[in-house]
This record gives structure tokens, C-alpha cells and sequence, in this order.
């Protein structure tokens, strides 16, 4: 490799040209350490849910014929509807991640929508002027 000397001014308008084109390395480990944690947080997240899914499943059913045994057995049976509901739920999820996984996968790929692509809008949307719609917490 050969050195070859550059004017500062020059040097310092490619740094600063580099510094505005790219993320920094600093900035780009920290947002690789929020999104691992976030990961973690679901992972826990979907571990105790599917836990419970399980105690609900694996719940015994009560002894019928009296008024108490009634109601443990409509305890029961709404237990048993919820895990099997909450398990679709989080069917549906992971089901919603691969499709998310998909499209970025497709996305990064060269495959690009028409619109902005870093918000996924239609470009006549970005012309109007709309600002980004926030989900709800």
C-alpha cells in the first residue's frame, strides 16, 4: 500500500462528506445493543406467555354435580378456550415476524416498493405532506 500526501482541507471535506453519508460506529453498536435487548425482552415475554398457555392447558378439571364444581368447570372450560386463543395469538405473531423478515429480506434485496422506501409510503403520500402514523401503545 502506498501513502500518498493529501491536502488537509481536502481530507477534512471527505471526513466530514463519510461522517453525514454513514452512521457512526459508536451509534451503530448501541442500535445493535437496543435491538438485542428488545429481542430479549420479547423472547422473555413469549416464554412466560407460552408457560402460561401450558398451566392453563394442564389445568385439572373439577368434579361435576354441584354448584361449586359448576363453576370450576366453567373456570375450566374459559381457562381452555383462552390457552387455545392465547396460542393463536401467538401463532399469528410469529406468522407476522416471518412476513416482516420476509419483506425486509426482499427489501434489502434490490426489490424496492414504489414510494419512499425507507417508510414504505406511497410517493404521492410523501408529496402531500402526511406525517407518519404512530400505533398505539
Amino acid at each position: 500500500m502506498m501513502r500518498v500526501p493529501v491536502p488537509v482541507r481536502l481530507r477534512k471535506a471527505v471526513r466530514t462528506w463519510f461522517d453525514s453519508r454513514y452512521i457512526s460506529i459508536a451509534d451503530h453498536r448501541q442500535d445493535i445493543r437496543d435491538a438485542l435487548w428488545e429481542v430479549q425482552t420479547l423472547r422473555r415475554e413469549m416464554a412466560t406467555l407460552q408457560g402460561e398457555v401450558e398451566r392453563l392447558r394442564n389445568a385439572r378439571p373439577p368434579a361435576a354435580g354441584d354448584k361449586a364444581g359448576d363453576k370450576a368447570g366453567d373456570a375450566h372450560r374459559l381457562a381452555q378456550e383462552t390457552a387455545k386463543a392465547l396460542d393463536g395469538v401467538l401463532q399469528n405473531e410469529v406468522l407476522v415476524w416471518q412476513a416482516i423478515d420476509d419483506l425486509r429480506t426482499r427489501l434489502s434485496g434490490g426489490e424496492a416498493p414504489v414510494g419512499d422506501q425507507a417508510t414504505g409510503r406511497p410517493a404521492d403520500e410523501r408529496a402531500r405532506g402526511r406525517s407518519e402514523e404512530q400505533p398505539c401503545a
